[in-house]
């Protein structure tokens, strides 16, 4: 057993990965120059599991690759892409970068709002959907976009919300 960490509260924790976890962390490890290079590989190996970053995984994680936990939280926070609190089954992140609001970001927003009944940066209560602003999906000529988990959506408009929302139950 692991000995007790210390949580982003102060609370002890005792931080453990699966089996699995670790080794895909120590895969990914093997291929860089340092460990804490895998920092961002080895909590997107756990987010796959999990659906989430828990202050304990985030103390495990660093522990493995032999970082502080107040580092690995620094890169975590930066990285908008690693979720610290838990998500719905289903990621929506809509674009508000120049190029699609220019677009009509800010309307597919609220479009986006009332067809899931969530204000931005809200679970829906069945937890199916979590809707989230991001910078840029790097697909201006497709502006207005959305990203729903790793599926790139471009164009988007109000009336193709709904299929493109019964596709991910």
């Amino acid at each position: 057993m692991s000995e007790p960490a210390q949580d982003l509260a102060g609370a002890d924790l005792i931080p453990t990965l699966s089996p699995e976890e670790t080794a895909a962390i120590e895969e990914e490890c093997a291929h860089l120059p340092d460990r804490e290079s895998a920092a961002i590989d080895a909590m997107m190996i756990v987010q796959r599991e999990r659906g989430w970053v828990s202050d304990a995984s985030l103390a495990a994680i660093a522990r493995l690759l032999g970082m502080s936990v107040a580092a690995l939280d620094s890169i975590a926070t930066f990285y908008n892409l690693i979720f610290r609190q838990p998500v719905g089954r289903h990621v929506v992140m809509l674009c508000d970068s120049v190029s699609c609001y220019v677009m009509g970001a800010d309307t597919l927003r609220k479009q986006v709002e009332d067809h899931l009944n969530l204000n931005m940066g809200e679970t829906s209560a069945d937890g199916r959907f979590t809707l989230l602003p991001i910078v840029c999906l790097g697909a201006c000529d497709r502006a207005p976009t959305m990203m729903v988990d790793e599926d790139l959506i471009g164009n988007v408009s109000a009336e193709q919300l709904a299929e493109t929302f019964k596709g991910y139950e």
